[in-house]
Formats: structure tokens, sequence, C-alpha cells
């Protein structure tokens, strides 16, 4: 069960989006689908929700998201330039305005000194205009983590269906 705060952020999206006229789409690898599921959750969500891609795998965001290989292998699947490129790869096999990626280590394990348990880096992409990046460290157990990233993944691309 999702909490009720982000099913609120969830429907002020999806009017966000309807009155602009803005569809979406999630490229999800730690967050598993918690984002699209979260979005989808609203009744009437698929006039804004294009559609989501689970790639949790490396291979995955190779094949689904034509991230590169190279840049998975150089950066690791946990940084700035996949998630850029997952956001990117989003858009380009969708028909939507706006897609959002996350990909992170929500732990318990995984973690390393310059990776730590609860780093997240989020790509949102709207056509048109340059992809932006954050990345958080959030503090919590593995699904503390996962809902604070559908929360920033939310919010971010509210901030870019605003623009």
């Amino acid at each position: 069960m999702l909490p009720s705060d982000l099913i609120v952020k969830a429907e002020t999206l999806l009017a966000q989006c309807r009155k602009k006229g803005l569809r979406v789409a999630t490229a999800e690898s730690c967050t598993g689908g918690l984002i699209a599921g979260c979005l989808t959750s609203v009744a009437g969500s698929s006039d804004v929700v294009d559609r989501g891609f689970i790639t949790y795998d490396n291979q995955a965001k190779s094949d689904m998201l034509d991230v590169p290989e190279d840049l998975l292998m150089e950066f690791g699947a946990v940084s700035e330039p996949v998630a850029r490129k997952m956001a990117e790869g989003a858009l380009a096999h969708s028909r939507a305005d706006i897609a959002v990626s996350v990909t992170g280590i929500a732990g318990p394990g995984g973690g390393t000194p310059t990776k730590p348990v609860g780093l997240v880096h989020f790509g949102c992409s709207r056509r048109g205009r340059e992809t932006a990046h954050i990345s958080a460290v959030f503090d919590g157990d593995r699904q503390e983590v996962r809902l604070q990233a559908v929360e920033k993944a939310i919010e971010m691309m509210f901030q870019a269906a605003q623009i």
C-alpha cells in the first residue's frame, strides 16, 4: 500500500500534465515499477501515463533504453550519466513528453564507500529540453529508500511539466 501523501502528489502531477496535454514515462531500476504503480493507482491516469520500463539489470538498461554498455562499465549503473541516458532512452522509446529515471542502491546491501546504501540518481527528460539530473542519499530501510525515490521522481516530473 502506498502512502496517501504519495497518491496526492501523483494526482497533482497527473492534473498538471493533463492541463498541459503532456504524457509521461518512467525508467526504473531500484524502484522496480513503484513510480509507474503510484501514478497508475490514480483512476483515469491512462490519459497521462504512456508506459514504464523496469530495467533492473544492466542488460535491460542497454536493451530497452539504449544505455551504452561502455557507460555502464565506466561509471556503473548508479551514476549520473546512466540516469540521464535512462531518461533519454525512455523518452526515445515512448510517446511521452516527459520521462523520469531512477537508479540507485536501496539496500540493505550493495553499498560501497563511494556509493552508499540509499544513494539514488535521477534523470528527467522533457522533449526539446536538456535532461535534468539530481542525486540524493536517503535514510531508512529498503522500502523507505524506495518510497523517498518515488516521491523525488514525481517532484522532478512535476517541475518538468511546469516549464
